[in-house]
């Protein structure tokens, strides 16, 4: 009886309160709200433009293209002092020819030397010369590359092999490798398995050393993220250890290379056989033995030639772009 009284009471006052609201101030009412709701959506709406605004602009930092201007003065500052030292390295040689210190035999001047390259190149010697040596470089450097790497990361990695195995590494290493030639002409013959012997012997140790020393400059906590991820065994070596010793294993690289490019040369100017072909070594024995000083001088330009090159063109870009890709550069 209560309750009926009660909802009897109710019923009214609420049919009362909807009658009593009016229209006009209804339809203001959600106007207000509609506005405020468009309000706030207009003011995240520009919130996101501002936060993808600054993304863009971090991104932009980030891989922003050097300027034209830049880039123009970046290669000239980068070419022109070789070329300012080349020609003071002529002035002072053509100098000294000039001043007859020494016979024309003894010390032929600059011109005298790019006559003679350029009869050589006339004759066709330069180009075999060039093939074959570069030729039996790649070879050789690319087997000591196949070699030396393993060999790195097993001594890098197993104490025991790097106690045993690191410091003859490091004895082959400062070994000169001319002094492998003989043993292996004897072994061999005057074949290139014999050239391809003093290269490896000369290339590999470096290799591995470069390898083993960019492998101790790896933060240990790499490896124990890269197994809590599931890193392990040759994937470790793969996605965690090489990456992280790129730079120290590129140097390694470049000096594998050099000990190659010389253990190969010594190989072609001590050995002479047709069987090795007509190399730049044989250019510079060739000049030798007819007491040819421009000759000799114009072969050691194309042996210096090839070098400054390879490095120029192959390993110079890799470092950098290794570099810049860390943010070194």
């Amino acid at each position: 009886m209560a309750a009926d009284i009660a909802e009897t009471v109710e019923e009214p006052e609420t049919v009362e309160a909807v009658e009593s609201v009016d229209p006009d101030k209804a339809a203001e009412s959600i106007e207000n709200v509609t506005g405020e709701a468009v309000t706030d959506a207009d003011a995240a709406a520009g919130s996101s433009d501002n936060l993808a605004n600054i993304e863009a602009g971090l991104d932009a930092l980030e891989t922003s293209a050097e300027p034209e201007s830049g880039r123009l003065r970046s290669v000239a500052a980068s070419a022109i002092p070789p070329i300012v030292a080349v020609v003071l390295i002529l002035a002072v040689w053509q100098a000294l020819y000039a001043a007859k210190i020494w016979p024309d035999w003894k010390l032929p001047g600059p011109s005298q030397v790019f006559s003679s390259l350029k009869d050589a190149y006339t004759n066709g010697d330069v180009w075999p010369a060039v093939w074959h040596s570069i030729s039996h470089g790649a070879v050789g450097f690319g087997a000591s590359v196949a070699i030396g790497t393993p060999l790195g990361l097993l001594v890098g990695r197993v104490k025991a092999v790097r106690a045993g195995i690191g410091p003859i590494l490091s004895g082959l290493q400062s070994l000169p490798s001319v002094a492998w030639v003989p043993p292996a002409l004897m072994f061999f013959g005057p074949t290139p398995a014999m050239l391809y012997t003093v290269v490896l012997l000369g290339a590999v140790p470096s290799i591995a050393v470069g390898v083993v020393s960019g492998l101790d400059q790896v933060p240990p906590i790499y490896l124990r993220v890269g197994r809590n991820i599931g890193a392990r065994g040759l994937a470790s070596v793969r996605h965690v250890l090489l990456p992280a010793a790129l730079p120290g294993y590129l140097a390694g690289l470049r000096q594998g290379w050099a000990f190659a490019w010389r253990s190969l040369l010594a190989s072609e100017i001590i050995v002479q056989s047709a069987g090795l072909g007509h190399s730049l070594g044989f250019l510079l024995k060739n000049a030798q033995d007819t007491n040819d000083m421009a000759g000799a001088f114009a072969a050691i330009l194309l042996i210096l030639a090839v070098g400054v090159a390879v490095n120029q063109l192959v390993f110079v870009p890799l470092e950098r772009r290794v570099l810049k890709a860390r943010g070194l550069a």
